[in-house]
């Protein structure tokens, strides 16, 4: 199973360098592009570790994560979007390289590779709290509610991590004007946390009262 898992997960992992590579640096016009090697390392580098660490301790999760498709017809438009965003934000960044559209102090790239390190941690922590942390909205087999660490404070803190994860790589590749796209961000994010809490409170038993005791689905105070 793990050597399956490892070749599954090799395989995504060039296609994923490969894919954010052709959008930065076509273009760019120009391999010498310090903000996109910046990203593709900080981006695939924790990924590779995480997914070794996964590998030897939760195979069944990393399976999970490697394997699952969208079921929900709801979600899956707003895969489509987020996909889209995602592409118009790296294609931003190169063509911002190219013609100078925006000037990114190296500072700026630093904050925003720490703070995608910090989401990235709080990721991890994600996984080791909830082994049912899925791609996909679903209910498992023999799922529970859970509600310690991050879940005690916003019922969906791996939709705040996305955010903030998101919101940094344009600043990691050094484009304040590639921050455009995200704006639509937040709009998805309700979206899918709207019909996700539906599909919860109809099928995974305790999750309306879990709802009724962490107030907050994404930022604590706020919403």
């Amino acid at each position: 199973m793990r050597k399956k898992l490892a070749a599954q997960g090799i395989i995504k992992m060039i296609c994923g360098i490969v894919t954010l590579g052709l959008l930065l640096f076509l273009p760019a016009g120009t391999f010498h592009f310090p903000g996109a090697w910046r990203m593709l390392g900080i981006l695939f580098v924790p990924m590779s570790i995480l997914g070794t660490v996964l590998l030897i301790a939760k195979p069944e999760l990393l399976a999970k994560r490697l394997n699952q498709k969208e079921t929900e017809d709801e979600q899956k438009s707003v895969i489509f979007f987020s996909l889209l965003l995602f592409v118009g934000c790296f294609l931003l960044c190169g063509f911002d390289f190219r013609f100078g559209w925006s000037h990114c102090p190296l500072w700026v790239s630093v904050v925003g590779c720490i703070a995608f390190l910090a989401t990235y941690l709080g990721f991890a922590e994600l996984l080791r709290e909830n082994e049912y942390l899925s791609r996909t909205v679903e209910v498992q087999e023999n799922q529970t509610v859970v509600s310690t660490g991050l879940y005690g404070i916003v019922r969906h803190p791996m939709y705040a991590i996305i955010f903030w994860m998101f919101l940094s790589m344009p600043l990691i590749v050094g484009s304040f004007f590639a921050l455009i796209p995200m704006a639509f961000l937040p709009f998805l994010l309700a979206k899918r946390t709207q019909n996700e809490e539906k599909v919860l409170r109809e099928n995974l038993n305790g999750y309306e009262e879990y709802m009724k005791n962490v107030r907050y689905r994404l930022i604590p105070l706020v919403w």
